[in-house]
């Protein structure tokens, strides 16, 4: 929570099983709790995606304070092709909601009013974090068959999610050629602010900087990837991308977040369990 310090609540998504009607189904759920000594207390469930479905991945799901403190969860399309598009559902989205998991109201209207909807036409996004200049919520996430992409996330934003792709769909041959609906995005969607063609790099945990440790880095966007096996380092200005470099790719490890210390080192977590920390002075696990 941004006022932890006061107040202690942690939060959490994670996958629920649904139960009764919905027994054998599942979706993303966010939860919080109140952190006294080594226990939760008061944990209840703020948020729960809708409908719950068969689809066995694509839960998302990142959770980000924005600087007004209202909560961004990132929500995957769970396999369920058919209800990204679809207002009423919450698949494929990116909702917002109040610290207690109620309705905000400056949230965007859809056709269908106001709700928790913030964006739609998500595939599966994995990396969250908060531009440090603008406030706005920028998430990575999974293309098919190439096509992973950086967005920025505006309210009402549409990212093209399933009809628009820059990667191939599943069961094609990968290039240029077999990009979902042509694969340029604009004018009837937004265009993402970087992407990878034509092998998926796999975009996990992203994290901006702000530190000293690297005064060369400074606004730059660090990505995790897991194909990718690598660190990507996004150089951006005015928000745009103008080069990116991959980090780390020499250790075969597959890089699931990355995060920058108070003293401006860089951490990143590897599926193996490593903590790696990034600095001038020395690299460690």
């Amino acid at each position: 929570d941004p006022d932890f310090g006061s107040d202690p609540w942690v939060y959490w998504s994670y996958s629920e099983p649904g139960v009764g009607v919905e027994d054998g189904l599942s979706g993303t759920a966010v939860a919080r709790g109140r952190l006294q000594s080594n226990s939760l207390e008061d944990v209840a469930v703020i948020f729960r995606q809708t409908p719950k479905t068969s689809g066995t991945g694509h839960f998302g799901s990142r959770l980000a304070f924005g600087p007004e403190g209202k909560l961004f969860v990132t929500l995957g399309d769970r396999r369920s092709l058919g209800f990204v598009q679809d207002v009423d559902t919450t698949i494929g989205k990116v909702v917002r909601i109040n610290r207690d998991g109620s309705l905000p109201g400056d949230n965007p209207e859809f056709s269908n009013g106001r709700s928790a909807l913030w964006s739609l036409g998500h595939r599966n996004p994995q990396g969250a974090a908060i531009h440090p200049g603008t406030g706005q919520l920028w998430v990575s996430e999974h293309g098919p068959q190439g096509g992973d992409e950086i967005n920025r996330v505006v309210p009402g934003g549409n990212y093209g999610w399933p009809v628009v792709s820059y990667g191939c769909n599943y069961g094609e041959p990968v290039g240029v050629a077999c990009q979902i609906g042509g694969g340029v995005h604009a004018p009837d969607y937004l265009e993402p602010v970087s992407y990878w063609i034509p092998v998926s790099t796999a975009p996990a945990g992203i994290s901006f900087y702000t530190g000293t440790e690297f005064p060369e880095y400074q606004g730059s966007l660090f990505m995790a990837a897991l194909a990718g096996k690598s660190l990507w380092r996004i150089e951006l200005v005015d928000g745009q991308e103008v080069e990116r470099e991959a980090l780390f790719d020499n250790l075969g490890e597959r890089i699931r977040d990355v995060s920058e210390g108070p003293e401006g080192a860089i951490y990143f977590l590897t599926d193996s369990g490593k903590v790696i920390r990034y600095a001038r002075s020395a690299t460690q696990e």
